[in-house]
């Protein structure tokens, strides 16, 4: 069995001109959510085998605030430039290449592809993942390629943790 979580990137600032979208720093707000849903995950959920986070300077931040509540490893922490992307494509492909001695894993990615992603595998359709939510999705299959529908297990949003 294997069991993949999917974090959106907290909110991000819109106030900085002239930056790449790639660049754009977290909110204070961001900031406060992934503290808020970071403590609340790692106190639920036995700390994943995989940290892996999209390239852009939000996700990225996201991720390193996650590491450093479940106590992992900056050095492992993946940093994959092909998940900054805003479709499943490149998601679905960073799940299928994972290592199959990882039993979970968590990803730091972005909104369209994660939304997709989640209600493609996942077994309860989800209308929108909100900045900072979490998807946890168990499978039944033993390999990370050949991973089908999953069962949804886990939903939670900051707003329900205010």
């Amino acid at each position: 069995m294997k069991t993949l979580y999917i974090v959106r990137h907290a909110k991000s600032s819109w106030t900085y001109k002239g930056i790449d979208d790639i660049d754009r720093p977290l909110k204070k707000r961001g900031i406060k959510d992934t503290h808020l849903m970071s403590k609340y995950l790692s106190k639920k959920i036995i700390r994943p085998d995989a940290f892996i986070t999209s390239s852009a300077n939000r996700a990225l931040h996201t991720a390193v605030i996650f590491c450093e509540r479940f106590g992992f490893p900056h050095a492992n922490l993946q940093i994959k430039k092909q998940l900054y992307s805003f479709s499943d494509g490149y998601l679905v492909k960073t799940v299928n290449a994972l290592d199959d001695g990882f039993n979970s894993a968590i990803i730091f990615s972005h909104d369209h592809g994660i939304n997709t992603f989640v209600n493609k595998f996942g077994d309860k359709p989800i209308a929108h993942v909100t900045t900072c939510g979490v998807i946890g999705i168990q499978f039944k299959e033993k390999h990370w390629k050949n991973i089908r529908k999953g069962k949804t297990v886990l939903i939670e949003f900051p707003k329900n943790h205010k």
